[in-house]
């Protein structure tokens, strides 16, 4: 059986996620999460998830992205 949990409610969200959840291009994302001290990315192998809280916490100490 397989779950569906709304992408709001996760923790840890994909690119594709992040990007309609704070509405950041996925590009973008990418381009964030392709530096090695990135403190909100998560890799799993090739897979990269964006820790939803630290990456709440990045956006607003921030003026722009």
């Amino acid at each position: 059986m397989k779950y569906e949990i709304p992408f709001w409610e996760k923790a840890n969200l994909t690119i594709e996620e992040a990007a309609a959840y704070f509405n950041i291009g996925t590009t973008k994302l990418r381009e964030l999460t392709g530096r090695a001290d990135c403190p909100f990315a998560l890799w799993i192998g090739r897979k990269c998830l964006i820790k939803k809280d630290v990456f709440k916490e990045y956006l607003q100490k921030r003026y722009s992205v």
